[in-house]
């Protein structure tokens, strides 16, 4: 889902500027992912939107480094500053999770899902308005 005040596009990337991006035409709405490998790659959970890969410009990426997690999941993230910035599958060429806190703000998005809850940590306690599953569910990366 995208949210209907979205501009037309967005903008982002690390905290050492390595690493800056564009996407073109609005992302989706955020989902929260607590499953273990998201919580140990991003220190918490992954807040990501998404885009076709098709729509994410590349200003800068000198410094992109991706993380094989497992046969099919990698995770980018810049390699001077560390900051976690992608989440892609292999078996979704097309698809890019891109995590929204590297969006510059305001974004204009809002959290609507929330996947993986019985996987969130201890120490978290889960938004109650906002949906959430005990596994994972395909997402439109857009509504285009």
């Amino acid at each position: 889902m995208t949210d209907p005040d979205q501009s037309a596009s967005s903008s982002g990337g690390c905290a050492c500027r390595g690493v800056r991006y564009r996407i073109k035409g609005p992302p989706r709405s955020v989902a929260n992912c607590h499953c273990e490998p998201c919580r140990r790659i991003t220190g918490h959970f992954m807040a990501a939107t998404a885009a076709n890969v098709g729509d994410v410009i590349f200003e800068a990426a000198e410094t992109l480094c991706w993380y094989d997690s497992t046969d099919t999941v990698q995770y980018g993230f810049c390699g001077t500053c560390g900051s976690t910035l992608f989440w892609r599958a292999t078996d979704k060429p097309d698809h890019l999770s891109i995590t929204a806190g590297t969006l510059d703000t305001p974004t204009g998005l809002t959290t609507t899902l929330a996947l993986f809850g019985a996987d969130a940590s201890d120490y978290h306690r889960l938004d109650p308005d906002i949906e959430t599953v005990d596994h994972d569910r395909q997402l439109p990366s857009t509504d285009t």
